[in-house]
């Protein structure tokens, strides 16, 4: 009977230990994923569509953060010394990039601007017509290098003010992007290529789609006005031949002055525009005293710099908060 007791502890005992065992290596292969860091809320969702769960994808700016003077913390240099790969946006957008790369220390890390080959639109250039040829080729230049210090001798860095850096508010555009994170990723996890390419081509198929609902849609108001709460859009206007006038300028960084607020009271005025958009990380405030000037409405369109805890908690994301932005736009035309 003793030695009975004794069989069935030893076999308890086992499976306890197995279960630990067991649990250790889970514990352990979600701690051996391999680190990717993003530079902002759209590269995080560009690559973790591409993605999914294989890889530990750290993003950087905080949720609910407005991302245009954000600077990374001694923390979030922590977080790309650990890393394998870094994924940012370009084209000016984030100033900080180039002096971190340069100071850190982990010389093996993989980087993508991912906004390479894109052909991107001069800050400056907004106020005339979005779908002339006021666009550049400006990253026709080599993909990224196995080495981080020869990654920095090759790219031509956009500094930040030369260009527009919200290439992601284009469907066409955001494709290239994820094209270029695609390739990194495959480069970073080769193991996980045909994964990669496949949830790319299924990306892909979803903004084709939406792209061609933006077109059907804003078809019949070609050559329309919008009043947007900074110039965040020219890339979407670009696209389907809208304008845009910003209360403030491409990189958010100064509220209107008393001269630039009449400017825009009387654009809305003469355009007979019916809708202010504000946007979500920022004060909608300007735009609300603009629309109590001219009798206009106010409404939400997103530039998608970053989401809220709670918007990304309710299951939004990037191809979502854009439908949203064109039932903002067709709304606010039909008005």
């Amino acid at each position: 009977m003793k030695k009975r007791r004794w069989s069935i502890c030893f076999v308890i005992l086992c499976l306890c230990m197995a279960c630990i065992g067991c649990g250790k290596k889970k514990e352990e292969a979600e701690q051996e994923k391999i680190k990717v860091v993003t530079s902002n809320y759209p590269m995080y969702d560009f690559t973790k569509r591409i993605a999914g769960d294989s890889l530990e994808i750290v993003n950087l700016v905080p949720p609910g953060t407005e991302p245009h003077d954000w600077e990374p913390s001694v923390q979030d240099i922590a977080q790309l010394e650990e890393a394998k790969a870094f994924i940012y946006n370009g084209a000016g957008m984030e100033a900080w990039v180039e002096k971190v790369l340069e100071s850190l220390n982990n010389k093996e890390l993989l980087v993508v601007e991912a906004s390479q080959r894109v052909d991107l639109l001069k800050a400056e250039e907004h106020d005339e017509d979005e779908e002339e040829a006021h666009h550049e080729k400006a990253h026709e230049h080599k993909h990224h290098e196995h080495e981080h210090e020869h990654h920095h001798e090759e790219h031509h860095h956009h500094h930040h003010g030369e260009w527009d850096p919200h290439v992601w508010l284009s469907l066409r555009a955001a494709q290239i992007e994820m094209e270029n994170i695609k390739n990194l990723l495959v480069e970073v996890n080769p193991e996980q290529k045909e994964v990669y390419e496949e949830n790319y081509r299924k990306a892909i198929k979803e903004f084709q789609a939406l792209d061609e609902e933006f077109k059907e849609t804003l078809a019949a108001f070609e050559g329309r006005e919008i009043v947007v709460a900074h110039e965040a859009f020219a890339y979407l206007c670009r696209d389907y031949h809208l304008h845009q006038l910003g209360i403030e300028g491409v990189f958010a960084d100064s509220e209107p002055s008393p001269a630039k607020m009449k400017e825009i009271i009387d654009f809305v005025k003469e355009h007979q525009v019916k809708v202010i958009f504000f946007e979500s990380l920022a004060s909608p405030k300007v735009a609300e005293a603009i629309a109590r000037e001219t009798g206009a409405k106010t409404d939400m369109l997103n530039p998608i710099e970053g989401l809220t805890e709670e918007e990304m908690a309710s299951g939004k994301d990037y191809l979502s908060v854009m439908r949203e932005n064109l039932e903002a736009l067709k709304k606010a035309f039909v008005e």
